[in-house]
Protein backbone atom coordinates (compact mmCIF):
# COMPACT_ATOMS: atom_id res chain seq x y z
CA UNK A 1 0.00 0.00 0.00
CA UNK A 2 1.54 3.23 -1.12
CA UNK A 3 -0.25 5.53 1.39
CA UNK A 4 1.73 8.08 2.99
CA UNK A 5 1.77 8.37 6.82
CA UNK A 6 3.52 11.84 6.94
CA UNK A 7 0.36 13.50 7.80
CA UNK A 8 0.20 11.65 11.19
CA UNK A 9 1.16 13.31 14.07
CA UNK A 10 1.92 10.00 15.62
CA UNK A 11 3.90 9.03 12.59
CA UNK A 12 5.91 12.61 12.46
CA UNK A 13 7.10 12.63 16.26
CA UNK A 14 7.87 8.78 16.23
CA UNK A 15 10.44 9.66 13.12
CA UNK A 16 11.83 12.80 15.19
CA UNK A 17 12.50 10.63 17.75
CA UNK A 18 14.36 8.54 15.56
CA UNK A 19 16.41 10.99 14.38
CA UNK A 20 17.32 11.97 18.44
CA UNK A 21 14.15 14.56 18.98
CA UNK A 22 13.99 12.79 23.31
CA UNK A 23 11.27 15.30 23.52
CA UNK A 24 9.05 13.73 20.93
CA UNK A 25 8.76 10.79 22.14
CA UNK A 26 7.17 12.72 25.45
CA UNK A 27 4.54 13.91 23.57
CA UNK A 28 3.91 10.13 21.86
CA UNK A 29 3.57 9.03 25.67
CA UNK A 30 1.13 12.49 26.58
CA UNK A 31 -0.95 11.70 24.08
CA UNK A 32 -1.27 7.94 23.39
CA UNK A 33 -1.46 7.11 27.21
CA UNK A 34 -5.26 7.81 27.41
CA UNK A 35 -5.96 5.68 24.16
CA UNK A 36 -4.26 2.11 25.46
CA UNK A 37 -5.16 2.66 29.15
CA UNK A 38 -8.89 2.64 27.54
CA UNK A 39 -7.89 0.12 25.05
CA UNK A 40 -6.37 -2.29 28.40
CA UNK A 41 -8.87 -2.12 30.26
CA UNK A 42 -11.78 -3.15 27.69
CA UNK A 43 -10.03 -5.77 26.76
CA UNK A 44 -8.71 -6.84 30.25
CA UNK A 45 -11.11 -5.01 32.48
CA UNK A 46 -10.26 -3.60 35.61
CA UNK A 47 -7.26 -5.37 35.75
CA UNK A 48 -4.79 -3.61 38.56
CA UNK A 49 -1.60 -3.74 35.90
CA UNK A 50 -3.22 -1.59 33.39
CA UNK A 51 -0.45 1.41 34.36
CA UNK A 52 1.95 -1.80 33.70
CA UNK A 53 1.03 -2.77 31.13
CA UNK A 54 0.70 0.95 29.08
CA UNK A 55 4.72 1.59 30.39
CA UNK A 56 5.23 -1.88 28.72
CA UNK A 57 3.96 -0.65 25.47
CA UNK A 58 6.47 2.59 25.98
CA UNK A 59 9.21 0.45 26.74
CA UNK A 60 8.70 -1.63 23.72
CA UNK A 61 8.42 1.83 21.46
CA UNK A 62 11.95 2.76 22.86
CA UNK A 63 13.37 -0.51 21.97
CA UNK A 64 12.05 -0.07 18.55
CA UNK A 65 13.25 3.56 18.22
CA UNK A 66 15.78 2.33 14.99
CA UNK A 67 13.85 0.15 13.34
CA UNK A 68 10.28 1.59 13.19
CA UNK A 69 9.06 2.33 9.69
CA UNK A 70 5.82 4.11 9.22
CA UNK A 71 3.44 1.36 7.70
CA UNK A 72 0.46 1.90 9.52
CA UNK A 73 -1.06 4.76 11.15
CA UNK A 74 0.86 5.24 14.33
CA UNK A 75 -1.87 5.11 16.73
CA UNK A 76 -2.37 1.56 14.64
CA UNK A 77 1.18 0.18 15.10
CA UNK A 78 0.86 0.83 18.89
CA UNK A 79 -2.24 -1.28 18.96
CA UNK A 80 -0.76 -3.91 17.67
CA UNK A 81 1.59 -3.52 20.19
CA UNK A 82 -0.90 -3.13 22.69
CA UNK A 83 -2.74 -6.53 21.42
CA UNK A 84 0.43 -8.46 21.79
CA UNK A 85 1.16 -7.64 25.56
CA UNK A 86 -2.57 -8.30 26.36
CA UNK A 87 -2.31 -11.82 24.83
CA UNK A 88 0.90 -12.70 26.94
CA UNK A 89 -0.74 -11.42 29.81
CA UNK A 90 -4.05 -13.58 29.77
CA UNK A 91 -1.39 -16.46 28.45
CA UNK A 92 1.11 -16.11 31.51
CA UNK A 93 -1.59 -18.66 33.64
CA UNK A 94 -2.97 -16.89 36.78
CA UNK A 95 -0.38 -16.91 39.77
CA UNK A 96 -0.45 -12.87 39.44
CA UNK A 97 -3.95 -12.86 38.59
CA UNK A 98 -4.57 -14.91 42.16
CA UNK A 99 -3.40 -11.93 44.04
CA UNK A 100 -6.46 -9.99 42.24
CA UNK A 101 -8.96 -10.19 44.60
CA UNK A 102 -11.71 -9.44 42.25
CA UNK A 103 -12.49 -6.19 43.23
CA UNK A 104 -12.01 -2.74 41.28
CA UNK A 105 -10.73 0.30 43.23
CA UNK A 106 -14.05 1.23 44.75
CA UNK A 107 -14.34 -2.28 46.17
CA UNK A 108 -17.25 -3.08 43.15
CA UNK A 109 -16.70 -6.84 42.54
CA UNK A 110 -15.73 -7.62 39.13
CA UNK A 111 -15.05 -9.75 36.87
CA UNK A 112 -10.84 -11.25 37.64
CA UNK A 113 -8.88 -12.90 34.92
CA UNK A 114 -9.65 -13.17 31.82
CA UNK A 115 -9.57 -16.17 30.13
CA UNK A 116 -9.44 -18.01 33.49
CA UNK A 117 -11.98 -21.16 34.10
CA UNK A 118 -12.65 -19.56 37.44
CA UNK A 119 -13.96 -16.52 36.03
CA UNK A 120 -18.16 -15.79 36.72
CA UNK A 121 -19.98 -17.18 34.04
CA UNK A 122 -21.77 -14.77 32.40
CA UNK A 123 -25.21 -16.64 33.50
CA UNK A 124 -24.38 -16.07 36.95
CA UNK A 125 -24.07 -12.06 36.56
CA UNK A 126 -27.63 -12.31 34.57
CA UNK A 127 -29.24 -13.86 37.12
CA UNK A 128 -28.32 -10.91 39.45
CA UNK A 129 -29.56 -8.73 37.07
CA UNK A 130 -26.56 -7.21 36.46
CA UNK A 131 -26.13 -5.84 32.97
CA UNK A 132 -22.98 -4.22 33.01
CA UNK A 133 -21.26 -7.38 34.79
CA UNK A 134 -23.03 -9.47 32.19
CA UNK A 135 -21.78 -7.73 29.37
CA UNK A 136 -18.59 -7.76 30.44
CA UNK A 137 -18.43 -10.97 31.48
CA UNK A 138 -19.87 -12.14 27.96
CA UNK A 139 -17.16 -9.84 26.32
CA UNK A 140 -14.01 -11.33 28.54
CA UNK A 141 -15.40 -15.23 27.46
CA UNK A 142 -14.46 -14.61 23.74
CA UNK A 143 -11.20 -15.34 22.05
CA UNK A 144 -8.82 -12.88 22.36
CA UNK A 145 -8.95 -12.04 19.05
CA UNK A 146 -12.60 -11.77 18.46
CA UNK A 147 -12.58 -9.71 21.91
CA UNK A 148 -9.87 -7.48 20.21
CA UNK A 149 -11.67 -7.18 16.61
CA UNK A 150 -15.31 -6.12 18.36
CA UNK A 151 -13.17 -3.51 20.63
CA UNK A 152 -11.67 -2.10 18.08
CA UNK A 153 -14.23 -1.65 15.48
CA UNK A 154 -16.89 -0.87 18.73
CA UNK A 155 -14.55 1.05 21.07
CA UNK A 156 -12.24 2.82 18.98
CA UNK A 157 -14.50 2.69 15.46
CA UNK A 158 -11.28 1.27 13.56
CA UNK A 159 -12.44 0.37 9.64
CA UNK A 160 -11.66 -3.30 9.26
CA UNK A 161 -8.39 -2.84 7.14
CA UNK A 162 -6.75 -0.93 10.02
CA UNK A 163 -7.93 -3.91 12.82
CA UNK A 164 -6.46 -6.31 10.32
CA UNK A 165 -3.34 -4.83 10.59
CA UNK A 166 -3.09 -4.78 14.59
CA UNK A 167 -4.52 -8.37 14.43
CA UNK A 168 -2.13 -9.57 11.73
CA UNK A 169 -5.28 -10.83 9.48
CA UNK A 170 -7.10 -10.14 6.43
CA UNK A 171 -9.68 -7.42 5.91
CA UNK A 172 -12.61 -10.01 5.69
CA UNK A 173 -10.84 -12.41 8.03
CA UNK A 174 -11.77 -9.42 10.61
CA UNK A 175 -15.03 -8.39 9.07
CA UNK A 176 -15.72 -12.55 9.74
CA UNK A 177 -14.53 -12.00 13.42
CA UNK A 178 -16.57 -9.32 14.48
CA UNK A 179 -19.57 -10.81 13.41
CA UNK A 180 -18.82 -14.14 15.67
CA UNK A 181 -18.18 -11.94 18.61
CA UNK A 182 -21.51 -10.27 18.04
CA UNK A 183 -23.15 -13.04 17.47
CA UNK A 184 -21.33 -15.24 20.59
CA UNK A 185 -22.24 -11.80 22.66
CA UNK A 186 -25.79 -12.21 21.53
CA UNK A 187 -26.07 -15.50 22.20
CA UNK A 188 -24.68 -15.20 25.91
CA UNK A 189 -27.17 -12.29 26.46
CA UNK A 190 -29.91 -13.51 25.26
CA UNK A 191 -31.19 -15.04 28.94
CA UNK A 192 -30.72 -11.63 30.20
CA UNK A 193 -32.51 -9.70 27.07
CA UNK A 194 -35.72 -11.82 27.29
CA UNK A 195 -35.47 -11.07 31.31
CA UNK A 196 -35.79 -7.87 30.35
CA UNK A 197 -38.57 -7.87 27.97
CA UNK A 198 -42.23 -7.13 29.52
Amino acid sequence: MSHSYEDDPGVRWMLAYQGGDEAAFDRIVEVYSGQLYALFTRFLGPAPEREDLVQEVFLRVIRARERYRPTARYSTWLYRIAFNIAVNRTQRGTDEASLYDGTDEGGEAVWSEIGDAREEPPSVALERGDAVSAVRAAIASLPEAQRMALVLAKYDELPYSEIAVVLRSSEKAVKSLVHRARENLRARLAPFLQQELP
